[in-house]
């Protein structure tokens, strides 16, 4: 696997909400840093932090590879999705410290905006590490 196999495969998975395919394209003791501080290991764990993306829906993911060399790669993503649950939308206001979107009772979630980098290791043809960096933005409906 090369960054841009791994790239079309982390489309799939996430625009499908395919947490299986998503935990399939890793190693079975990988790393998954979702942000610097948090860090998923193993299938089960990838495929329990995946879960999070059924609360997505209308998903549009694209990418661009910025580096690929042996055994690793770089590439800037950039999704966009519809909050589909209030769950999910407490889940993001939860990890953001700024820009929290003002919103009253039973006004319509919003469409999310992410944009982001990673930087995946290979090893035997799967994900060995995956480091994510990405910032969100909140659209109103």
């Amino acid at each position: 696997m090369d960054i841009e196999e791994f790239m079309r495969g982390y489309k799939s998975a996430w625009e499908r909400r395919d947490e299986q395919a998503f935990a399939a394209l890793f190693h079975a003791d990988a790393e998954y840093h979702n942000t610097p501080f948090a860090v998923q290991r193993g299938h089960e764990q990838l495929a329990a932090y995946w879960q999070r993306v059924k609360l997505q829906e209308d998903i549009a993911l694209s990418y661009e590879v910025l580096a690929s060399a042996a055994g690793e790669g770089i590439a800037h993503w950039h999704v966009s999705y519809q909050v589909a649950s209030e769950e999910l939308f407490e889940i993001w206001a939860k990890s953001t410290g700024t820009s929290l979107f003002v919103r009253q009772p039973g006004d319509p979630l919003p469409r999310m905006v992410l944009d982001g980098a990673l930087h995946a290791q290979f090893d035997g043809g799967l994900c060995r590490s995956c480091r994510i960096w990405w910032h969100s933005l909140p659209v109103a409906a």
